[in-house]
């Protein structure tokens, strides 16, 4: 393998580095309706997007409901935590 090469791998590696993901955990306290409205104002989710979202974070514990760079997630998770929503950015 030459010098250009491994440049070219870590240069894909980086960028792979930079997108991450806002992962919403499923609970016992709030209601679909409640998710659904939360993803569709907080994460610009149409209607159908965040009913599937909330059945996926349902079924298996969590799911990653939009991705990007960290200071897009950051307000997203940061309200959906105010509304009581468990979200993390992985």
């Amino acid at each position: 393998m030459n010098v250009f090469e491994i440049e070219e791998l870590e240069d894909v590696l980086v960028i792979e580095k930079l997108s991450s993901k806002l992962v919403v955990h499923n609970d016992e306290v709030n209601t679909f309706d409640f998710v659904i409205e939360s993803l569709i104002e907080v994460c610009s989710h149409t209607w159908e997007q965040a009913e599937q979202c909330s059945l996926f974070i349902h079924h298996k514990g969590k799911y990653a409901v939009k991705d990007g760079d960290l200071e897009k997630l950051r307000p997203m998770k940061e309200a959906l935590l105010e509304r009581g929503i468990s979200a993390t950015i992985e």
